[in-house]
């Protein structure tokens, strides 16, 4: 994996950005905030081609992530091509972070190389795109916003757990119809070489021309968004919480554009920019953590809000 440096360096690291086909959004990204920012002009980058062959190679890896301060890694599927990446990362004390959402690559690398990262000083985060920045800051942003309690705390902040759980809303049986057939008819031809092969070849074909191998036109994510509400409920400031219920209730909204090739890269470079610059608000060391583990003390919500990624309060009431 060869780097490719926009700017001479600064303490001779630049920042990585490695892979496909989300380099391309989040090069971009990276420019604007170069360009919006005083501290643009101190944010060198260097872009990397994925390489099957230099995925395999520890010492390619080994020489990228010795170049680099911090590496955005986008070399998907992670569970085939990821954890390389990670270890060359840890060995040579690169800050490391990528948007997977695969909870089996992310439970692994959590327990294969935490220690290891925190030893090192090492910062590793994962998922920190659409998955799953919008719902981990999203719950400590609710959290933050209710004048009390709320129902569990984080072990390392001292703090009760949150418990949270996850509904996703479908408009109307007619729709959910759609997606069951759709969802049969997509698991019979993955069953099948053959079919396989098909969903693959004409991916615009079998699934009405919703997807392509081209992406989304510019039309198309200009006009999609993404909405999450959360619903959060706890007990006032000395209100005691043994045999009483929550006495509070608070209803908040995350809200921004087209989730893939728009929120994603604002959010990981925001988060990657939080992750250089903010390392007093980290969490102490080192270590493998979730967006909401490292970036619960940040300003990492603020500079969103700032990015047309939206956090607001819709209710909030005492009974």
């Amino acid at each position: 994996m060869k780097l490719q440096s926009s700017s001479p360096l600064v303490h001779g690291k630049p920042v990585a950005i490695s892979g496909a086909p989300l380099a391309s959004p989040v090069t971009e990204e990276v420019a604007r905030e170069q360009v919006a920012t005083e501290q643009g002009s101190h944010l060198p980058w260097a872009v990397g081609g994925r390489s099957k062959e230099k995925l395999h190679n520890p010492a390619s890896l080994d020489e990228t992530a010795k170049k680099a301060v911090l590496v955005l890694n986008f070399v998907r599927p992670y569970r085939f091509y990821g954890e390389s990446v990670v270890k060359a990362c840890i060995e040579n004390g690169t800050i490391c972070i990528d948007i997977c959402g695969e909870p089996q690559f992310l439970e692994l690398i959590h327990a294969k190389y935490h220690e290891k990262a925190a030893e090192k000083g090492v910062y590793i985060t994962g998922s920190s795109g659409f998955d799953s920045i919008p719902a981990d800051l999203g719950v400590l942003y609710t959290r933050k916003q209710m004048n009390g309690l709320m129902v569990t705390e984080h072990e390392n902040l001292q703090e009760s757990p949150v418990q949270y759980a996850a509904q996703v809303m479908v408009g109307g049986i007619t729709s959910v119809i759609k997606l069951m057939f759709a969802g049969l008819f997509f698991l019979f031809f993955v069953k099948f070489s053959i079919g396989r092969h098909l969903l693959i070849k004409f991916p615009w074909l079998f699934s009405f021309g919703y997807f392509s191998k081209q992406g989304p036109t510019q039309k198309q994510m200009d006009g999609s968004s993404f909405t999450m509400t959360f619903f959060g409920q706890g007990y006032s400031h000395g209100f005691c919480t043994e045999k009483n219920k929550p006495n509070i209730r608070i209803c908040t909204q995350v809200k921004g554009p087209e989730a893939g090739y728009m929120t994603t890269p604002i959010a990981m470079v925001q988060a990657a920019m939080t992750l250089l610059n903010d390392t007093s608000d980290l969490p102490k060391g080192g270590g493998v953590f979730t967006p909401g583990a490292a970036f619960s003390r940040t300003k990492l919500t603020d500079k969103l809000n700032q990015q047309s990624i939206e956090f607001g309060v819709i209710s909030s009431s005492e009974v």
